[in-house]
C-alpha cells in the first residue's frame, strides 16, 4: 500500500491524520481515540514480557448483551447505549471464570494494547503484594530506607502504608488539566508531554526527591496523589534487586498466563511509570480481576498471597477516605492497597484510571469486568457513576 493509500485509509477509520496526533494533544479528543491504543508510538516504553506461545481464545459475541438495559435513575438504559456514551473502546465481562462477552470499537482487537493511566497503581499494587508475600518488604518500613535519594522529600519518614493507601501528607494537587503547576511538570518528568522550550524536564526520580511535606502527618485523609504509586515502584525495584518490569514479567505477568506482551512507559532513565503508564489487552486485564476474585490464584498457581488479597477487598480506613474529596462520587467507599471498595453488600471493588479505564470485581456475583475507554474528560463524577451501575447491572444480566 503506498503511503498516500496508508493515510487515506487512516483517516477513514480515525477522521483525522496520523501526524495530527502529537504529544501535546495525544489525551486529547478525538486524538485520544487513536493515541490510548498506540501509546508506544509517542512516549518510550519498556516490556514486560508474556510467555511466548500462549494463544488467545476467539472473541465471544457481546450482541445478547448489548440489547440489554437496566435502570439507571428511574429510567432504563441500553447497554450499548451506555458503552457510546462512556466512549468505550473494548468491554470484557467474565462470569465465574469464563468469558461470557467481548465488546470492541471500530479499529480496537483483542490484540490491541491500551493504557491503564491510573488503574496502573493497582497493578503495581499487586506486584508490591508479591513482594509483601516473600517476605522482601514490611508495610511498616521507611519508603527511604529502601530509596535514600528520597531522604529530603515528604517520602523521608512516609510507611511503605502510607504510600500504598494514599495517605502521605504530600504538598501536591492532581490538576489534570494545569499546564503550568506541579502536576504539569510531573506529566514532563514522565515523558508524558513535551518539555517546555529551552528546558531540561527532571528525571522522575529528580522530581519525586522535590516533593514535599504537607502541613498534616502521613496516615491522615485520604489524598490522592500519583506520585506515591512511582514511588512504590521503586521501592519494588530496590526490594527485589531486579528492574520493575523483569520482576513483573516473571512473578505476575507470565504465571498469570498473559497472552500478549503488556509494556510501561518510562522516563529517559528507564524509570518505569508505575502510577499510570500500563499498557496491556482488554483479556490480560481481565485475567488480573480473575486472580484477584480467587484470591490470588491463577492457573492453579498462587501469584500472591491470600492475606494480601484479603486484607485489599476488606480493610482500609472509612473515615480517612471520609476525610477525603472522592467521598463526592464513591459516598460509602473506601481505599485499601491502590484499589477501590465500593462499601457495598457485593463486596465489590475496582481499579480505576482518567478518561475510564476500569477493571471491576464482584465476588457475590462471581464477576470480572474490563474496560477501556477515551472519555474526552479525564475526570467525570457523572461517568463514573454510570460505569459503575452498569459493572453493577451485569453481574444480574450475565447471570
Amino acid at each position: 500500500m503506498s503511503s498516500r493509500a496508508h493515510a487515506s485509509a487512516f483517516e477513514a477509520d480515525y477522521g483525522f491524520a496520523r501526524s495530527d496526533v502529537r504529544l501535546d494533544n495525544w489525551r486529547q479528543a478525538p486524538w485520544n481515540v487513536w493515541a490510548f491504543r498506540h501509546v508506544s508510538e509517542l512516549i518510550p516504553t519498556a516490556q514486560i514480557a508474556a510467555t511466548p506461545g500462549l494463544i488467545e481464545d476467539p472473541p465471544v459475541d457481546p450482541a445478547d448483551l448489548l440489547r440489554q438495559t437496566f435502570p439507571v435513575g428511574g429510567e432504563a438504559a441500553g447497554v450499548l447505549d451506555v458503552l457510546r456514551r462512556t466512549s468505550t473502546d473494548a468491554l470484557v465481562v467474565m462470569k465465574s471464570g469464563r468469558v461470557v462477552a467481548d465488546y470492541h470499537a471500530p479499529n480496537f482487537t483483542a490484540q490491541s494494547r491500551h493504557i491503564l493511566f491510573s488503574a496502573s497503581k493497582s497493578v503495581t499494587s499487586v506486584v508490591a503484594g508479591i513482594l509483601y508475600s516473600d517476605g522482601l518488604i514490611d508495610l511498616d518500613d521507611i519508603v527511604s530506607q529502601y530509596v535514600p535519594e528520597l531522604k529530603s522529600s515528604a517520602f523521608a519518614d512516609s510507611r511503605i502504608r502510607d504510600i500504598l493507601d494514599m495517605r502521605v501528607s504530600l504538598d501536591f494537587e492532581e490538576t489534570y488539566q494545569d499546564p503550568r503547576g506541579d502536576f504539569a511538570r510531573y506529566r514532563r518528568a514522565g515523558l508524558l508531554e513535551p518539555s517546555k522550550a529551552g528546558d531540561t524536564p527532571d528525571s522522575l526520580l529528580a522530581f519525586l526527591a522535590s516533593l514535599q511535606k504537607d502541613a498534616g502527618d502521613h496516615g491522615g485523609p485520604f489524598h490522592y496523589c500519583s506520585p506515591n504509586s512511582d514511588v512504590l515502584g521503586l521501592v519494588i525495584e530496590r526490594a527485589s534487586g531486579q528492574r520493575f518490569t523483569d520482576f513483573a514479567a516473571a512473578r505476575l505477568w507470565q504465571p498469570l498466563g498473559a497472552r500478549q506482551d503488556a509494556y510501561i512507559t518510562v522516563d529517559a532513565a528507564g524509570t518505569p511509570r508505575t502510577g499510570g503508564g500500563f499498557c496491556m489487552t482488554s483479556r490480560d486485564l481481565a485475567r488480573i480481576g480473575e486472580m484477584m476474585r480467587l484470591g490470588g490464584m491463577a492457573n492453579g498457581r498462587r501469584i500472591v498471597s491470600q492475606d494480601w488479597v484479603s486484607d485489599t477487598i476488606a480493610n482500609g480506613s472509612a473515615e480517612a477516605w471520609r476525610a477525603g474529596k472522592f467521598v463526592e462520587w464513591l459516598p460509602d467507599g473506601r481505599y485499601r492497597n491502590k484499589w477501590y471498595q465500593t462499601g457495598d453488600a457485593s463486596g465489590a471493588f475496582f481499579a480505576l484510571g482518567i478518561h475510564g479505564q476500569y477493571l471491576y470485581v464482584n465476588p457475590r456475583a462471581e464477576l470480572v469486568v474490563a474496560k477501556f475507554s477515551s472519555q474526552p474528560e479525564p475526570v467525570n463524577n457523572d461517568l463514573k457513576r454510570l460505569n459503575l451501575a452498569l459493572f453493577d447491572a451485569l453481574g444480574k444480566l450475565c447471570s
